[in-house]
């Protein structure tokens, strides 16, 4: 019986690429109650806000925003932004570590989707971006679209 590969995107961090220099991704599970899946499964999830850090040899992702599930029960957690576990292996988490306490380097959170029925996150390392970085990047970006219009144009003109 072959596995439904389901990889649906549930929430983005569109504004990671402009703010940090992603130089490596990992992927995690998340530590989730029943009520939050399903409201995570409605795409009522927010990780704009969110940063990851490293406490006791566990990984956990902090104002990560999960609405509260309207049908929920007893059981939904009252505070939407908690922080929340992370699951990787001891060997990335290490590595992490031993990354993150270099000088300017944080883990972002980029994506939340789910694959194969659990819900994952992709974190990436980051290195924070300078204002002049971010003029540059966006000159680059303007220059490929002004590269991608004339080639366009140029196709138009050949037919």
């Amino acid at each position: 019986m072959a596995k439904k590969n389901d990889d649906k995107l549930l929430a983005q961090n569109r504004k990671s690429s402009h703010d940090y220099f992603i130089e490596d991704t990992y992927e995690a599970g998340l530590v989730l109650t029943g009520t939050e899946i399903k409201s995570l499964r409605s795409g009522k999830a927010n990780i704009s806000d969110a940063f990851a850090t490293i406490r006791n040899g566990e990984a956990f992702v902090h104002n990560m925003h999960i609405s509260p599930f309207e049908q929920g029960n007893r059981f939904n957690p009252s505070d939407p932004t908690r922080a929340r576990k992370l699951l990787l292996h001891k060997k990335e988490i290490a590595k992490l570590l031993g990354l993150s306490k270099q000088e300017g380097y944080t883990i972002v959170p980029l994506k939340v989707y789910l694959k194969n029925g659990f819900a994952k996150m992709l974190i990436g390392l980051g290195k924070g971006k300078k204002n002049y970085d971010k003029r540059e990047s966006a000159a680059k970006k303007d220059a490929q679209r002004d590269i991608q219009r004339a080639l366009k144009e140029r196709q138009k003109v050949a037919r």
